[in-house]
């Protein structure tokens, strides 16, 4: 009944992902690929946590 109140979980995910995707993306033009891989793998993390909570969200109707 009063679902509209109810605060998105992935909102703060979303952003998270955001910010990691455009750190990956500085370090890769400034060549530290290290830090582009680490910060790759951190987005990906975030992207799997997005994608299990809106499952879960589905099953739940």
């Amino acid at each position: 009944m009063f679902s509209f109140f109810k605060k998105d979980p992935t909102k703060k995910l979303h952003k998270q992902l955001s910010i990691k995707l455009e750190q990956a993306m500085h370090a890769q033009r400034n060549g530290d690929i290290r830090k582009y891989s680490e910060l790759s793998f951190e987005a990906d993390q975030i992207d799997k946590q997005i994608i299990e909570i809106e499952k879960r969200a589905k099953q739940d109707g």
